[in-house]
């Protein structure tokens, strides 16, 4: 466990703790959010498009903290907790995963 994600696991998952997280999930994944992107990693992209560099890497830090700090928990309690910090959208187990490749696999171009 990395130093950063080690520290992230305690922390409470609450918008205070997240709020470039919290920023992204009322953005992108919102009600509307199959008719608009189709999928939650095409939201990612789009994010990602749309982010400037400092945005992108604040969102994807808080993402890995929030990976972190929900470490272990259910699937369902790992909805309610991104539902908490503004998501419209439940996750399945292969979104998660994706979502998470997505915010460390893509480096935004500066």
């Amino acid at each position: 466990m990395t130093k950063e994600a080690h520290k992230s696991a305690g922390v409470e998952v609450s918008p205070a703790n997240f709020p470039a997280l919290r920023s992204f999930l009322h953005g992108y994944f919102h009600e509307d959010m199959a008719d608009e992107y189709g999928t939650l990693e095409e939201a990612v992209r789009q994010f990602q498009e749309d982010a400037d560099p400092s945005e992108w890497k604040t969102t994807a830090s808080d993402w890995k903290k929030f990976v972190a700090a929900t470490k272990g928990r259910s699937l369902s309690a790992i909805n309610q907790a991104l539902t908490k910090l503004g998501s419209a959208c439940t996750m399945t187990a292969e979104d998660f995963d994706k979502i998470a490749r997505a915010f460390e696999g893509l480096p935004h171009d500066d």
